[in-house]
């Protein structure tokens, strides 16, 4: 593809071997169709729900509680084997579930080309279908038309193009038959038409330089299937606490059976031993409260405008260090509006805000706007509001709304001044010019590029409705004034007027120079603030666009970004993943700006600061964003402007386009890893202490306070509830002050292991002495495992008021505050009572009535850690507070 912007017509034509008045026959169009294909890009592969599932069974956790349950088949157990199995279907299910999303980006890519194009074939004019197109067709353009492959440009009248979706370019491109420097990046290939985008005013035509996945659209697609979708940081901390849990499992399970055997004991007991403490070490609720959790948080992001895709980005989001923002639509409001008068007679410029509706403009000002009006072919809808909607050229519209601001309807001046001729925009002159009927006469509208115009001028106009003659100095100064107005970030376009007496009289001449007028695609209200709250939660915000570096470093500045922020434009940047270029990598971390970039430049920006430990969320809305959306941790779209490509590649989509939204998904995101925590460490200590009360009876040869179906009715049934209501609770104060954890960090850092563990001793010390003490008081055995079970049912339920943080109060904390902590208790109450009275529950679970000493024992037992429990974290407390007084 790269040649092709390079060559000359001549040599296009030659070397593509079509004459473009002719076009290609019917006999070579098949034989390039056979040799090229079909122009459409290629579908992606999804991955079919069986794989989907097969892939659930496919983890460490799984595989030990199958093997439980084969030992349970063998060892005659068929009603453990059972409750074994449902826990796995039940994960599975889950899985499923949350993971069944296909793969969409190629087909919304694909329905880009599925248009008509208007070709020369066999010297007549046809209509065809664009998959029809081959290299070497001659295709017509008109405005409104969409390319539906790439071409180079043989004729250009006026021709403009909309490559925002493309380049990230926020004003349409005008076109030009003449050949681009070999370097120039996409936006800045003039000779060139690519597929996708769309015409957007003048006519033209071009020759089909490459189709299908030969396109830059064809490349784009081609890197958005191959770009590596990241785990994300929750999944591979969760994936690694899962494998940490069954390396624990098998060596503790596998210990004590052993030992047992060697002291003596029956294989098969041993064997019954292992699998209970198999099935107490691993956490079956975990899937459930971490998936559901993340659901709470996607279900609380969605209501205030952030759809999210997928779960784990929820978490993700909040975990994120750095945040590459798109400017056009996503920093800027993606509209053209003018901003600024340089007027004559006026050193200083005029600031112009349109919603303000400036009354009484001066004279000069007012033949400006209707210069701006008339010379326009953009129209106004005619609907009530404060900025009607527009069609055309967006920089026509704003000129429009200017316009229409002080007073000057477009529709109403073309009724006193008939436009009688049009000289369209030219890419040599950088001009253009409409004829209007006037006092017997015309009159000559001229806009276009400032040194243009300028060069043409040879007068300036007065506030008298006069003008007098442009000297040299003052013609440097205007040049001055360009520079100024550029340097701000404004796209400067420059005005002047002539009166003659024919229609067929040459445009540029003798101008007189009314003004210019600064555009800008003006900066979101929300933004700086947003950026600010980024900023306090150690956030870095770095803007990576396709537009003009002088346009991105003046937002970059307006939103705050940086203090006169410099931005680096993409044919600077180094090749990026070359280890020996790593000092050049350390400095480009330190930019706030890139413009000009490519899709490729931008997906190794995304992998420089990945590589460099960060958690990278990428926004967009174009065609162009879709591999890097794919590629960071978390990508997050634009619904309102967006492209399908761009929402069907990103984790997370935002209906109101709101960078704001960001900072509440990531505030989200924070709150939800705290929760996420909070519930590891509740259920973890549970399985911890029902692994150390079977572990220490099967050691010293004593019966099992608890067996494999009571284990699996409190961890899937009974523990799942408080750690739901655990999951779901609100944001802690001063979370979005904290600074992003490091992407390194575990689920449970040291600390939560050893509390984890005083948890879980805490709780097997309370339920074994019970125990004994039922087997000492001759209750019997099965009283006694009745006993256990209760009082490890009751005991952890209790055991979630300990979640709280130490620094809280013992009534005012997070999970008193908590309602659904209320509820969970009252659910469990209930499930605790069935599997204690309800006939056939109870029996399966081999749980016997007991007396009021047997009831005594529990409920003292089941105390006794949220007691302990209260009276350490309160002591904690005052320590903790003491040493920082």
């Amino acid at each position: 593809m790269t040649e092709h912007h390079v060559r000359s017509v001549e040599d296009t034509l030659e070397h593509l071997s079509v004459n473009p008045e002719e076009g290609l026959d019917e006999a070579e169009i098949r034989r390039r169709r056979e040799e090229h294909g079909a122009n459409r890009l290629s579908e992606a592969g999804t991955a079919s729900p069986w794989k989907i599932l097969a892939d659930q069974f496919r983890n460490l956790v799984i595989a030990i509680l199958a093997i439980a349950a084969a030992l349970s088949f063998v060892m005659g157990e068929i009603v453990q084997m059972a409750a074994i199995l449902a826990a796995i279907v039940i994960n599975a299910a889950i899985g499923f579930v949350t993971e069944w999303k296909a793969v969409r980006s190629m087909e919304a890519l694909r329905s880009l080309g599925t248009v008509q194009a208007r070709v020369t074939r066999d010297g007549k004019s046809a209509t065809v279908d664009s998959e029809d197109l081959v290299p070497g067709d001659v295709v017509l353009l008109e405005a409104g038309d969409v390319v539906t492959a790439d071409l180079r440009l043989i004729e250009a009248n006026g021709l403009t193009s909309d490559e925002s979706a493309l380049t990230g370019e926020s004003v349409p491109v005008t076109k030009t038959t003449d050949a681009a420097e070999p370097d120039a990046p996409l936006a800045e290939r003039t000779s060139m038409a690519f597929k996708g985008t769309a015409i957007t005013g003048g006519s033209g035509a071009g020759v089909v330089v490459a189709t299908g996945m030969e396109t830059e659209l064809g490349g784009i697609a081609r890197m958005t299937a191959e770009a590596s979708e990241e785990a994300t940081p929750l999944e591979k901390r969760l994936d690694r606490l899962a494998r940490n849990l069954v390396v624990v499992t098998v060596i503790v399970a596998a210990a004590v059976a052993a030992l047992g055997w060697l002291g003596g004991k029956d294989l098969v007991s041993m064997l019954e031993t292992a699998v209970a403490l198999a099935v107490a070490a691993v956490p079956e609720g975990l899937p459930i409260v971490a998936t559901v959790a993340l659901a709470r948080g996607m279900w609380r992001m969605a209501r205030r405008n952030a759809l999210v895709e997928r779960l784990a980005a929820v978490e993700t989001l909040g975990s994120t260090s750095v945040i590459f923002a798109d400017k056009t639509g996503t920093l800027t409001q993606n509209r053209m509006r003018v901003a600024r008068l340089a007027l004559p007679g006026q050193e200083e410029e005029v600031s112009w805000d349109e919603e303000a509706r400036p009354e009484a403009p001066s004279p000069v000002a007012c033949r400006l706007l209707e210069v701006a009006a008339l010379c326009n072919n953009a129209e106004l809808e005619e609907e009530q509001g404060e900025r009607p909607a527009g069609t055309g050229d967006p920089m026509e519209v704003a000129l429009l709304h200017a316009a229409a601001a002080a007073g000057l309807a477009r529709e109403r001046l073309l009724d006193d001044q008939p436009e009688e001729r049009e000289e369209s925009f030219d890419a040599e002159t950088k001009m253009m010019a409409t004829f209007h009927a006037q006092d017997g006469g015309f009159r000559v509208a001229v806009k276009g590029a400032p040194e243009a115009v300028l060069d043409v001028a040879t007068q300036v106009a007065t506030d008298d409705g006069e003008a007098e003659a442009l000297s040299g100095e003052a013609r440097k100064t205007w040049a001055e004034r360009v520079e100024t107005l550029a340097a701000e970030g404004y796209r400067v376009l420059a005005f002047a007027e002539r009166h003659v007496e024919s229609a067929e009289a040459e445009p540029y001449e003798d101008l007189i120079l009314l003004g210019l007028v600064g555009l800008e695609d003006p900066p979101r209200e929300d933004v700086p603030d947003a950026i600010e709250r980024c900023r306090r939660a150690g956030i870095r915000v770095i803007m990576v666009t396709g537009d003009q570096p002088v346009t991105a470093a003046a937002i970059a500045e307006q939103v705050g970004l940086a203090e006169d922020p410099q931005a680096t434009v993409g044919r600077d940047l180094p090749k990026l993943g070359d280890g020996a270029e790593a000092d050049a990598h350390d400095g480009l971390r330190d930019n706030h700006v890139f413009a000009r970039v490519s899709p490729e430049q931008k997906l190794d920006l995304i992998r420089l600061w990945q590589e460099a430990g960060a958690v990278v969320a990428m926004t967009g809305d174009g065609v162009n964003d879709a591999p890097a959306l794919k590629k960071a941790d978390v990508g997050i779209a634009m619904g309102k402007r967006g492209t399908d490509v761009a929402r069907e590649a990103a984790d997370i989509v935002l209906k109101d386009d709101a960078f704001p939204t960001i900072v509440m998904a990531i505030e989200q995101g924070r709150t939800i890893f705290e929760n996420i925590r909070r519930f590891i460490v509740y259920l973890l200590s549970g399985n911890l202490g029902q692994v150390l009360a079977v572990g220490l009876c099967a050691v010293i040869g004593a019966p099992l306070p608890l067996l494999p179906l009571q284990i699996l009715y409190i961890n899937l049934v009974l523990d799942v509830f408080p750690a739901l209501a655990l999951g779901v609770g609100e944001s802690p104060e001063g979370i979005m002050d904290r600074k992003p954890r490091d992407p390194k960090e575990p689920v449970l850092t040291r600390a939560h292991w050893v509390a984890t563990a005083l948890w879980g001793a805490l709780i097997a010390a309370s339920v074994v002495t019970v125990f004994f003490v039922a087997l000492e008081r001759d209750m019997g055995q099965d009283a006694a495992v009745t006993i256990g079970f209760l009082t490890f049912a009751l005991a952890r339920l209790w055991h979630v008021f300990n979640m709280r943080d130490a620094e809280s109060g013992l009534f005012a904390n997070e999970v008193v505050r908590n309602r659904w902590v209320w509820y969970a208790i009252g659910i469990c109450l209930v499930l605790t009572a069935a599997a204690a009275w309800l006939p056939g529950l109870s029996t399966i679970l081999d749980v016997v009535p007991l007396d009021s000493v047997g009831w005594t024992l529990v409920l003292t037992g089941s105390l006794v850690p949220l007691v302990v429990g209260q009276a350490a974290l309160t002591l904690w407390r005052l320590f903790a507070r003491g040493k920082t007084g």
